[in-house]
């Protein structure tokens, strides 16, 4: 089946949907929903997959695009999640998505704010998470060792570094996405392949033991969708459909700086945040030349809102922690945008940066609700939530088959295609720089009117902020949105129906 998204075949789905009664419903389509469609539809289930906004609206966009080994939770003795995370780091780098994830080297710095002693802690905490690389069976090639440079070589790789006390560098490998969205789009389109109706713009009002009660948020009409089992997989707003669910969230932000701010930066960076152990914020270079800086970790009250906002403590907060390893500071008006995701972590007495990223399942009156997690262990998330699933429903399944699905672009890269258009869309990119070639205006940071239009024809994005916001990421930054606007539009009206 035809992996393609668009608003011509959400209609077909819908029509479908309303119709007949599916195994499987899935609310959310962030990473955990849209692999738990994966999961279930490659298991033989029939499954529809709804969310009441676009793919990877919610959290899995505002990650700090890291596919890590749980160095953080070996040093908090959570050893089970750290062998976790760094198998399906393993899974992720070498089966299901090689095209979207990739090794990168990161610094950590040893500024006389890291005592000897506390450089050698970490070291071993390194070699420590090598060895879980290595018991995840991740081969050194495709995930180098960690070491320890000199200050030359520490300068090198990061040149805007503080020379004055600077005694050297520790040097570690992990896995960095490029984009976290297009994972999201990569496994929504793979359940589509194999059957999966995958909708966007649809909104569970009320989930049951038989499905639930929807709304078509395009035009308003409200229907049942009928499924033997429910999956609610929205993450921090979990709660608000099964009231069994307590989420303590937490709010993580990050900063994004303009070109140039931190010039001949190789690497990204570790920066020990004053006064915490273990804990840490990461400074990491794009292709498109700014830099992005994370990631606080504060808890959040009240009601959850659908794109939350970064407090201006947050910036000054990153920019301290910055500042304190660069011989120049970096200033607010380096500052080109931010953004903020939260984290659904599980209720817990405690600070938000103390509790387990453990994820939980609870089943109760025909709904399954999978909460807590990382984006790294989105797919065993899933692969947990729908053997209960099938469990409760008692529905004729086979085994979890995801460890080996390679995801849409996983396949081998086309010749002759931009290395940048390769480095986004895997096997596809031949296909689009054809389009690419064939409506070659740019509408920012180096992205065609072609490769809107594949978001439209192929990746479901349906408005502006879907092409912006999800599918390019230009929209990270207002001024280059509102750049991106006018021609944005014009492939819409032009092509949306296309």
């Amino acid at each position: 089946m035809d992996s393609s998204l668009n608003a011509a075949r959400r209609s077909r789905e819908l029509r479908r949907v309303a119709e007949e009664r599916v195994d499987v419903l899935v609310v959310g389509l962030g990473a955990t929903g849209a692999g738990a469609a994966l999961d279930a539809v490659s298991r033989g289930l029939s499954v529809a997959a709804i969310d009441a906004h676009d793919l990877a609206f919610g959290t899995s966009r505002w990650s700090s695009k890291m596919v890590h080994g749980g160095l953080r939770y070996l040093a908090k003795g959570q050893v089970g999640v750290a062998y976790e995370s760094a198998f399906e780091r393993g899974i992720l780098l070498r089966r299901t998505a090689p095209h979207l994830v990739k090794a990168h080297p990161y610094l950590l710095p040893l500024t006389p704010a890291v005592s000897r002693r506390q450089a050698a802690l970490l070291m071993s905490g390194y070699r420590l998470g090598d060895g879980l690389r290595a018991a995840a069976r991740t081969p050194r090639r495709a995930l180098p060792g960690p070491t320890r440079l000199n200050a030359a070589r520490a300068h090198t790789l990061a040149p805007i570094l503080r020379t004055d006390g600077l005694r050297g560098g520790l040097l570690s490998w992990d896995g960095r996405l490029l984009d976290d969205a297009r994972l999201v789009v990569a496994l929504a389109r793979t359940a589509a392949a194999r059957g999966a109706r995958v909708l966007t713009r649809c909104r569970a009002l009320r989930l049951t033991g038989k499905g639930a009660q929807a709304r078509d948020e395009l035009t308003g009409e409200e229907f049942t969708i009928r499924a033997k089992v429910v999956i609610n997989a929205t993450g921090v707003w979990a709660g608000t459909l099964d009231p069994q669910v307590k989420l303590r969230p937490s709010r993580g932000s990050h900063l994004v700086l303009e070109p140039g701010t931190l010039p001949g930066l190789i690497a990204g960076m570790h920066v020990p945040i004053p006064g915490e152990s273990n804990r840490f914020a990461l400074v990491l270079p794009q292709p498109d030349g700014r830099v992005h800086v994370g990631l606080t970790d504060e808890p959040v009250d009240g009601p959850v809102p659908d794109v939350p906002e970064v407090p201006p403590e947050d910036v000054r907060t990153l920019l301290e922690v910055l500042n304190g390893v660069l011989e120049v500071p970096v200033t607010e008006e380096a500052v080109a945008g931010a953004y903020a995701g939260l984290r659904p972590l599980l209720a817990a007495d405690g600070r938000t940066a103390d509790l387990s990223r453990e994820h939980a399942v609870l089943s109760e009156g025909g709904v399954v609700t999978v909460v807590g997690g990382k984006l790294t262990t989105y797919r065993r998330m899933a692969e947990d939530a729908v053997d209960r699933a099938v469990s409760s429903a008692k529905l004729r399944a086979g085994r979890c088959r995801t460890r080996r699905i390679a995801l849409v672009g996983a396949g081998p890269r086309p010749s002759g295609v931009p290395l940048r258009l390769a480095e986004r869309y895997g096997s596809e990119a031949a296909a689009v720089h054809e389009l690419a070639l064939r409506h070659p205006e740019e509408v920012g940071l180096g992205f065609t009117k072609g490769e809107l239009l594949w978001s439209v024809l192929h990746e479901g994005a349906l408005d502006e902020g879907d092409l912006l916001d999800r599918r390019t990421r230009i929209g990270l930054v207002k001024r280059d949105r509102d750049r991106a606007l006018p021609a944005t539009r014009d492939v819409l009206d032009r092509f949306s129906r296309a």
